[in-house]
């Protein structure tokens, strides 16, 4: 019996109390068939053709001043993200997206290189940025103060923003799924098609949130340039 609903995010397996879960991350790898990486199998061929898609989009978010070949930093970030939040799905596998200690690891490092490299590089354009278009004189302290707090709460933003979806659809799964032992047959059934359902759902957010954290990257990105 669980002692708290958010126990079940708890990491468990550890050997010489040494935690295991975090290779969860590592585990896509593994999915990977042999034959992805020596001939054009369809596997190939469809995450090609995702791969394309996804550098046209970043390409264009990223503008024309982007450094060539910056996209597919996004790209990678992007697969990493799908990758884990599927395995998250599987019971039994670690969902290392729903800790802020990896979305935060992913997050912080970006803004923090973005951030340096425009305030290196770009200053008179990032002190441009904390004053939007337009705006009249007498507001002009309040929106550097609203601009440089919305800067700096990004990383924040973005690494629980992730960590909130993905806990939120667990927990779902995990209070439908517990309710089942004490249910009858016909309301079990209805539970089942529920939780497929949802399993469907948790599939699509996974897919949606994974891109959204790629293309607010990349929009970050691109305000330094």
């Amino acid at each position: 019996m669980m002692t708290n609903l958010f126990s079940v995010f708890d990491p468990s397996t550890t050997i010489f109390n040494l935690s295991l879960n975090w290779l969860s991350t590592f585990l896509g790898l593994m999915f990977i068939p042999c034959s992805f990486w020596f001939m054009p199998s369809r596997y190939h061929i469809i995450w090609n053709n995702i791969m394309l898609t996804l550098h046209k989009e970043f390409k264009t978010l990223l503008g024309p001043n982007g450094h060539s070949g910056s996209s597919f930093i996004f790209i990678s970030l992007f697969s990493l993200i799908l990758y884990n939040n599927f395995l998250g799905l599987f019971p039994y596998i670690f969902t290392s997206t729903s800790h802020l200690t990896f979305t935060l690891a992913l997050a912080m490092p970006l803004w923090l290189s973005f951030m340096i490299y425009g305030w290196i590089n770009h200053t008179q354009h990032m002190f441009a940025h904390l004053v939007p278009q337009g705006t009249p004189a007498v507001l002009m302290p309040f929106m550097v103060c609203i601009e440089t707090i919305s800067n700096i709460i990004r990383p924040g933003t973005l690494a629980v923003r992730l960590a909130a979806n993905m806990i939120a659809g667990h927990l779902l799964l995990t209070l439908l799924g517990n309710t089942g032992p004490s249910l009858t047959y016909a309301i079990v059934s209805l539970l089942l098609i529920a939780q497929i359902a949802l399993l469907v759902l948790e599939s699509a957010v996974a897919i949606i949130q994974s891109y959204v954290f790629a293309v607010l990257s990349t929009l970050y990105s691109s305000e330094v340039n």
